[in-house]
């Protein structure tokens, strides 16, 4: 289950390979109505065919046709494409933030009307993506945290802070996310010591961020791709302490292992998925009704039950008791990713990252 529960985030990461995985469709009964909804591939697809749609389309009588997303922005050219010549590979799909932003730059997504979400009032506000003249782009499908995590043999003591990266004592015992866009080290070097992630409004603050980070690379062991490799380094305690999914650390050790996921007093880092339809679908009745359905608190409890997906509710609109959501949550502030700066910057970054980081 952990490989599994793993592979979803690498779809809307870091985009790594299998772009050209194909789209297939999994018709589950046709109906009058239906609707076609992309979803991250893997597991993420197999949880929602099993533990959600069903029962939606129980609920509503509309059919879904899920189809599995290929990785990256590889969905994003696709639904791009196809709106060009008025076709929709899906009607809703479940996009990254950073596709989200992208797809806004070109009208892709159609606006949600929010008056048909009769849920809207649950939601976070920042789950509701906003074009920049204020209309919704897209409505919050699923979020989760990146947290601090360490064997338990080797530090006795949870850290409090995200500082221990910094911290000399923790020489060549780091395993840290291998990109800019997917570890969020920026964020957490401005959150935790530049007084918040607004730090890096400018070029000048971004490079002090970097040069803070830069701190850090005596401390690194691994800058990871392969999340499976650090888990079992983690596990193992050769790597013994950095960054990872919450919802998968609590499963190891729920398993057993050595492992814990601090929430650090400056927050855990939260990256979600939206729901958003595309320009080119016929199927906007269809969609808001689908969008209003996920938004319910009880459908976003049985996500943190069946998935390990953090609310993107409010959490005492939920029923989740206080283990089932400090499994997957955490009243702590997050931090959250500046979206903007990997679609505007994503050039530059990666060239400093590389330079002064990675490098």
């Amino acid at each position: 289950m952990n490989i599994n529960s793993i592979k979803r985030r690498t779809l809307l990461g870091a985009g790594l390979a299998g772009a050209s995985m194909l789209a297939m469709p999994a018709v589950l009964r046709a109906q009058d109505k239906s609707l076609k909804v992309g979803v991250y591939g893997g597991y993420f697809k197999d949880s929602f065919d099993k533990n959600i749609f069903p029962d939606f389309t129980k609920a509503t009588g509309i059919a879904i046709e899920s189809v599995a997303e290929p990785t990256g922005e590889a969905w994003l050219v696709q639904l791009e494409q196809a709106a060009r010549a008025g076709q929709a590979p899906a009607d809703v799909s479940m996009m990254s933030q950073v596709a989200m932003l992208k797809g806004q730059a070109t009208e892709l997504w159609t606006p949600i009307d929010m008056a048909k979400i009769k849920n809207a009032s649950h939601l976070l506000d920042r789950f509701i993506n906003k074009y920049p003249d204020g209309r919704v782009a897209g409505i919050g499908a699923v979020s989760w945290y990146i947290t601090l995590v360490t064997n338990t043999d080797v530090y006795k003591e949870a850290p409090t802070s995200w500082s221990a990266f910094w911290d000399p004592a923790n020489a060549d015992k780091l395993g840290l996310l291998a990109l800019v866009s997917n570890s969020f080290l920026l964020e957490v070097t401005a959150k935790t010591f530049m007084g918040g992630t607004n730090a890096l409004d400018t070029e000048e603050g971004i490079l002090k961020a970097f040069e803070k980070l830069a701190e850090v690379k005596p401390n690194v062991r691994l800058w990871y791709r392969d999340e499976a490799q650090f888990e079992q380094a983690l596990k193992s305690g050769e790597i013994p302490m950095g960054q990872y999914y919450h919802d998968v650390t609590g499963l190891a050790a729920a398993d057993g292992h050595p492992v814990r996921s601090t929430f650090p007093k400056e927050g855990g880092i939260q990256d979600s998925g939206c729901w958003a339809l595309s320009r080119a679908s016929q199927k906007a009745e269809e969609a808001h009704i689908f969008i209003d359905y996920m938004s319910q608190p009880s459908i976003q409890a049985t996500l943190s039950r069946k998935v390990g997906t953090s609310p993107t509710v409010k959490r005492e609109s939920t029923d989740l008791t206080d283990k089932e959501f400090a499994a997957v949550s955490s009243d702590i502030e997050p931090i959250i990713p500046r979206y903007d700066l990997y679609q505007t910057k994503s050039d530059w970054l990666n060239q400093k990252w590389t330079e002064l980081i990675v490098g």
